[in-house]
């Protein structure tokens, strides 16, 4: 978000406990990490407790920013799409659409362990052919994983329309660290429901950078509990490239000129226990084409000096830019205590209190990154182009697999 940065912050973005954070290698003596490899054991090697503790929001990057686009995987055919509803007057709340419109799968209520596969049973000698006597006994077959055990969800606090709260979290929301010009940052992200269970989303402002590396999701971070439910690596290629996904006009036109497109998802490996993120704490459903206006959204944040994220509920209202350079609609919520960190932050409706899901129709960013003040933020519209991208990460990150 386009906050203003204390000075104190700014330093904070460079100094860290072991010191100015290296881009190459792991802290603490581990061994440095392979250009096409970042597990969840590295990761938690790499991000301490500590260097969580000490990142910093990333500050506001220039307006005319342009990012050039990695090496992408080809995309998938290109489905037809239906033409945008007519938007009702800001007045007048939309009901999000039912989950058949969409066809984005459900969110995960009862997260099930990977199954493990069963081997190919050993060939049968033919009659022509005498069988081995000394034929070596066949490995044990492994046992599987037991099932992770389901995220506890804590109840919400009470909630005043457009006052925020801090509180301890839900597991499908949390931080995103990452390492961008030589210093530790974080925004915020959250479990999209995909079929491959590993897929994260978040603002794509958050993610821009050919020198952002070292990128991991912590579910429900608090600085009390920095890793309630382990840690997730956002994957890399063969070329090093971590495996996110935006828009190509938004790196190449920039934050402003495409604010309209500030949305990324990325591929996260599983936990240090071998489970997708979605299996651990369950996934919110990506909903696109339902309108600016929602009477109800509960938004989830991590502020930049707040140990806990907060939470804040309102209705959302379309705002229409009226600054030619940051042309587009977005969607508007008032939620006060919203400051830099709380970038990528999920817009629910829908919010189910027992499984701590919903739908998901925005994140906080877009139109100036999200915002110039922390008592109001916006999103990019989740429409065709949203859901188009959404498709492009299940096929690329389908392909990696």
């Amino acid at each position: 978000m386009r906050r203003t940065l204390t000075m104190a912050a700014v330093v904070a973005t460079l100094l860290v406990p072991a010191g100015p954070l290296p881009v190459a290698e792991a802290v603490g003596g581990a061994a440095p990490v392979a250009v096409g490899r970042w597990s969840a054991r590295e990761a938690q090697s790499f991000w301490t407790a500590e260097r969580m503790a000490s990142a910093a929001p990333l500050p506001p990057g220039p307006a005319d920013r342009v990012d050039p686009a990695p090496p992408e995987l080809p995309e998938p055919p290109e489905p037809v799409e239906p033409a945008e509803p007519v938007e009702p007057a800001e007045e007048v709340p939309v009901v999000t659409p039912s989950p058949s419109a969409t066809g984005l799968p459900l969110p995960s209520s009862s997260p099930a362990a990977t199954p493990t596969p069963t081997p190919a049973p050993a060939p049968v000698p033919s009659a022509t052919t005498a069988p081995t006597p000394t034929r070596a006994p066949a490995p044990p077959t492994p046992a599987p994983l037991p099932a992770p055990a389901r995220a506890a969800v804590p109840p919400l606090p009470a909630l005043t329309a457009g006052i925020g709260k801090n509180f301890d979290g839900i597991p499908v929301a949390g931080r995103m660290f990452l390492v961008k010009n030589g210093g530790a940052y974080f925004c915020t992200a959250s479990v999209v429901s995909s079929p491959g269970r590993d897929l994260v989303l978040s603002a794509g402002h958050c993610l821009l950078g050919s020198d952002t590396q070292q990128v991991a999701f912590v579910p429900q971070y608090t600085r009390a509990k920095p890793r309630p439910f382990g840690m997730f690596p956002v994957l890399r290629d063969a070329g090093g490239h971590s495996k996110i996904w935006i828009d190509p006009r938004y790196r190449s036109q920039g934050v402003d000129r495409a604010a309209a497109l500030d949305v990324a998802f990325a591929q996260v490996g599983p936990d240090a226990r071998g489970f997708p993120v979605e299996a651990v704490v369950g996934g919110n459903r990506l909903v696109t084409g339902a309108g600016y206006a929602h009477a109800r959204v509960t938004l989830i944040g991590h502020p930049a000096s707040a140990a806990r994220p907060r939470v804040c509920v309102n209705r959302t209202t379309k705002f229409t830019s009226a600054d030619a350079r940051i042309p587009g609609s977005f969607l508007r919520i008032n939620c006060t205590g919203y400051p830099g960190g709380t970038s990528g932050g999920p817009f629910l409706t829908r919010y189910d209190a027992r499984t701590g899901t919903g739908d998901v129709v925005g994140v906080i960013g877009g139109w100036k990154t999200g915002g110039d003040t922390a008592d109001t933020s916006y999103s990019s519209y989740f429409g065709a182009d949203i859901r188009k991208l959404y498709e492009k990460a299940v096929a690329g990150a389908k392909a990696g697999r």
